[in-house]
């Protein structure tokens, strides 16, 4: 059963590389709304992509576990040949799961303030105190004017990046999990082997 569970978690590394590359695209387009630059000349673009979700939470921080895993030999060689090498896996998933919450979080905040936009009032977030209703409300984002189709740029590339920091927070737990399993069941598995030997 543990072999199987590793071999998971290798096929899992692939996944999570994507997902970086993924989310690190995702937070850049953000940048650009409606694929132009002029409006991050402007400063026309909401503050929260300042924060680095897909850049920094979802993407970089997310290149140290999935390094470390991978230099464990993906995961199957190093169900528990050493010590040092479980704890580093542990510490990894956590850092993993920092980044992928943080990630989580600030996109979910973003997304439920709304887009930053050009309406008829100016410049502002239109749907600030509407608490995420205009999610589902269509018709209303019309009220945004420039640039063209900010809320569903933002809407969908924040759910882009929602989704794949909820994947990589389940990978990271999967990592955790695995490396604690095998913190506590190998020194069994070694005394058993020992004992049988002897």
């Amino acid at each position: 059963f543990l072999y199987e569970f590793c071999s998971f978690c290798t096929g899992s590394l692939s996944v999570l590389y994507l997902s970086i590359i993924c989310c690190i695209v995702a937070n850049v387009l953000l940048f650009f709304p409606d694929g132009k630059i002029n409006f991050i000349q402007d400063e026309h673009v909401t503050t929260y992509v300042w924060y680095f979700m897909g850049i920094g939470g979802g993407g970089l921080v997310m290149l140290i576990p999935a390094c470390v895993f991978l230099g464990m030999g993906k995961c199957v060689d190093s169900c528990g040949t050493d010590s040092c090498a479980m704890c580093g896996s542990v510490f990894a998933a956590l850092l993993g799961l920092a980044g992928s919450a943080y990630c989580f979080l600030i996109s979910a905040v973003a997304l439920f303030k709304g887009p930053y936009c050009f309406t008829q009032m100016g410049w502002r977030y239109p749907f600030e105190d509407d608490g995420g209703r205009y999610l589902f409300a269509r018709e209303k984002w019309s009220f945004c004017i420039q640039p063209a189709h900010i809320v569903e740029w933002n809407v969908t590339l924040l759910s882009i990046l929602l989704g794949l920091s909820t994947l990589e927070f389940l990978l990271c737990f999967l990592q955790l999990v695995s490396g604690l399993v095998n913190a506590v069941c190998r020194p069994c598995c070694y005394k058993q082997e020992y004992s049988l030997n002897a």
